[in-house]
């Protein structure tokens, strides 16, 4: 069983939000690095860029696939995680933690009611 967070929403493409106040910070879930395995590269949008809820906001590499990240939230960019530009294995090693790709400002906090809980999400990777 994965490791999943209590205080993380999820969408079903296996991405994560933690929201506080009026931001969300962003990655994909332990399951999802996990199934893609050793993540070699990703490319994410910059500083400013909007995102919305349900589209692709970047790529995500690993040896034997390439998926888009879709984000849970939509919002406007406000920082990127540079570090997975040197080192995106921090993805594998800590996907809720170090591994996180972005944070935006919220433009709609409403658009959480259609992300799934911890409990939720559990059921989605028993399935």
């Amino acid at each position: 069983m994965s490791d999943i967070p209590e205080d993380l929403l999820f969408n079903s493409d296996h991405d994560w939000v933690r929201i506080e106040g009026d931001t969300g910070t962003c990655g994909i879930t332990d399951y999802a690095q996990g199934e893609l395995g050793d993540i070699v590269f990703l490319e994410l949008p910059e500083i400013g860029d909007f995102v919305a809820q349900g589209e692709s906001y970047g790529i995500i590499e690993a040896v034997k696939t390439v998926s888009d990240l879709i984000a849970p939230v939509s919002g406007e960019v406000i920082d990127v995680n540079i570090q997975l530009t040197d080192d995106a294995a921090l993805v594998n090693d800590d996907p809720y933690g170090e591994g996180w790709m972005i944070q935006v400002r919220l433009s709609d906090p409403s658009e959480t009611e259609f992300l799934m809980d911890a409990p939720a999400y559990a059921g989605l990777v028993d399935e």
